[in-house]
């Protein structure tokens, strides 16, 4: 009930309505208003937690101007401002929208019918927009350079930097003040992050999620794991052409990208590990109604980002590259990984290199239950709690380096992951009982070449039997090497070559410079009559890259590559190579005198010849990429950095 009584003469000493009667008391109220706010505010921001969003109302001013206040607040140049606006206004936009100093939040689409992985965001967009406007911004939607990895030619790596190219120049020209990043196929979530790193304005990442899980009598069906399944059964005439397509097109049933621990679903898990995504958002199946949901959260989050002025280099610190390392690890992720993490790293200027990845993730162990390293498949993934639940599983063991370490939705990793422990300890495995320990990446290094990598998780038992186990040279093998410059080659020429269940397969000429690109054509089956035997499992080395689909645990991404002169260039067929796990080596054993002598003749010969350019782009490619081992950036891109901060809105254009 109100208070009958005066104040002013009222003797009640404990009336919280009573006005201060002195400074003192003024400051008192004062005082504990300001308590009362800093609680208000701790509330809404502890509001949808699940959704990874915090709430901010409508109106709250941006901690700094908009950079779109350079195109549509220019009392310096009214003239300049119309034209920047006049044409947004064709389809229906209003001059009071563009004018009212809302937040302009880019949709980076990266779905089309040429990249059918992520076209399911074509559909998700949709709720994107409406995250957008129900938090007080307006969504400029727009197209990004398509990446298809299963139909882009010779390589879909060539697209990674042309894409991150044209988006850092979209960024940069037109009037954003945030971007939501819609990644899904393998290329276009480093391609995106990469962008994001270099503008440095607020970003966001929105996975397009898996597809649903394949089956093939009664038997769950991998995509990207069946199609080497499937070339070795066809390859031993267990099946026809016929039933290799069939088998293969069960492991895609649905809209997503690949239902299997692959580039794909490895990158969106560390986009989220790196802070980049909002917690949970990695694993949800693309056809999932949370995937929906997740979509218009995000776009919630970017408008209060911008508010925030929560940036890329806010999140993507040394922290949260040391716990995404980590992540990978224990969810068995793709052998690609480096190189984007890498690239990345550059793009934000932390420094991160390979030695980081051996010495930081190696120890760590598999937790995940997922294929390739794995039997299960995403929606199994999703169901047991996603990364978040690795996470927390790593945590609870003090394994993830930096729980401190901040992330998209204004919470730290820790924080997002606490308690969220699995139920499904068959899908996500506990830290005390794993699928594999020391389950990482080795960094190997030697006579055949600088820097190369090799993916522990994969490592089947009959393999470790086979190479590894020797109780006088453990973790070490020998072995004639079977060399083949390029798929051509070997396609042709490997069921014809001498190569016993000790040989070791090399790929050369498929790198950056080689091939052109990189490609993922180190995926190399046994011959035949092996096969025929029941030997899959040979030890593989390439100046390629492999798909992080497979299951083979082969040595990969050699730097410097056989074209850029390179040891793997001097290979003969029944060289001996040695690789020792414990030294990190991998060497050619044959004398200096014999390699100085090869090298002489290569260089006499004009070095390792690989196939021209065949257009402007694969041209420049060559010219300006750098090696596996250091990300394969354009040598000049990292100069550019924080661009947003750095440079000034870019020139008028009229």
């Amino acid at each position: 009930m109100p208070c009958k009584s005066d104040c002013n003469t009222c003797t009640a000493a404990s009336c919280s309505g009573k006005p201060p009667a002195d400074i003192e008391e003024y400051k008192a109220e004062a005082q504990r208003l300001q308590t009362l706010v800093k609680e208000l505010e701790q509330r809404l921001s502890a509001q949808n937690l699940n959704s990874g969003s915090v709430i901010a109302p409508e109106d709250a001013a941006p901690k700094k101007p908009l950079r779109s206040a350079a195109w549509f607040d220019r009392p310096d140049d009214r003239i300049n401002q119309t034209l920047y606006i006049e044409r947004y206004l064709n389809y229906g936009l209003t001059k009071e929208e563009l004018l009212s100093g809302k937040p302009i939040i880019g949709i980076a689409q990266s779905g089309s019918d040429l990249a059918p992985c992520n076209k399911h965001h074509q559909i998700l967009a949709k709720r994107v927009r409406e995250g957008i406007r129900s938090a007080g911004g307006i969504a400029f939607e727009f197209p990004t350079h398509p990446i298809q990895e299963t139909s882009r030619r010779p390589t879909a790596t060539l697209d990674r930097n042309l894409a991150y190219l044209s988006l850092v120049e979209l960024l940069y020209a037109y009037p954003f003040d945030g971007v939501v990043l819609l990644t899904g196929c393998d290329k276009t979530t480093p391609a995106c992050l990469m962008a994001a790193a270099t503008m440095n304005i607020p970003a966001i990442c929105l996975n397009v999620g898996p597809m649903l899980n394949g089956w093939t009598r009664g038997e769950r069906m991998g995509s990207g794991t069946v199609v080497w399944h499937a070339r070795e059964l066809h390859a031993a005439g267990l099946i026809d052409h016929d039933q290799v397509t069939d088998m293969v097109a069960a492991g895609t049933p649905s809209a997503g990208h690949c239902n299997t621990m692959g580039t794909a679903s490895t990158m969106n898990a560390l986009a989220e590990a790196l802070g980049m995504a909002l917690p949970g958002s990695a694993a949800v199946p693309a056809v999932y109604r949370e995937r929906a949901q997740l979509a218009y959260s995000t776009g919630e989050r970017i408008v209060n980002m911008v508010r925030e002025d929560l940036r890329p280099s806010d999140i993507m610190t040394r922290k949260a590259f040391e716990n995404a390392i980590v992540a990978n690890t224990a969810i068995g992720g793709s052998t690609n990984a480096p190189i984007h993490l890498n690239a990345i790293a550059k793009h934000i200027g932390v420094p991160l290199d390979l030695d980081d990845w051996d010495r930081i993730g190696l120890e760590i162990p598999l937790l995940l239950n997922m294929m390739p390293a794995g039997e299960f498949l995403g929606e199994e993934y999703y169901r047991a709690g996603g990364l978040p639940a690795v996470l927390a599983e790593l945590m609870e063991v003090n394994a993830l380096p930096h729980p401190d370490a901040m992330t998209a939705n204004g919470r730290t990793i820790g924080d997002n992951v606490r308690g969220k422990k699995t139920w499904d300890t068959k899908m996500i495995c506990p830290f005390s009982d794993p699928l594999k320990t020391n389950a990482g990446f080795v960094h190997l290094k030697g006579t055949l070449f600088d820097s190369a990598i090799m993916k522990t998780s994969v490592i089947s038992p009959a393999f470790r039997k086979a190479f590894l186990e020797n109780p006088e040279d453990p973790n070490a093998f020998e072995g004639k090497v079977a060399v083949f410059d390029g798929p051509e080659d070997y396609h042709k020429n490997v069921d014809k070559a001498i190569i016993d269940e000790r040989t070791i397969l090399v790929m050369r000429g498929v790198g950056p410079l080689g091939y052109p690109g990189a490609a993922e054509v180190v995926n190399m089956r046994a011959p035949d009559h092996l096969l025929k035997r029941g030997i899959s499992d040979l030890p593989c080395i390439g100046d390629g890259r492999q798909s992080g689909t497979s299951g083979s645990p082969s040595i990969l991404n050699a730097t410097p590559e056989a074209a850029d002169g390179g040891n793997l260039a001097l290979l003969k067929n029944g060289d001996v190579v040695r690789v020792d796990l414990n030294k990190r080596r991998v060497d050619i054993m044959i004398s200096d005198e014999e390699l100085a002598a090869r090298r002489k003749e290569l260089d006499a010969n004009g070095g390792y010849h690989g196939p021209p350019s065949h257009t402007p782009w694969q041209d420049i490619f060559r010219r300006e990429v750098g090696g596996l081992s250091e990300g394969m950036v354009l040598k000049r891109a990292p100069q550019f950095q924080r661009v947003a901060q750095n440079y000034p809105p870019p020139r008028d254009n009229h």
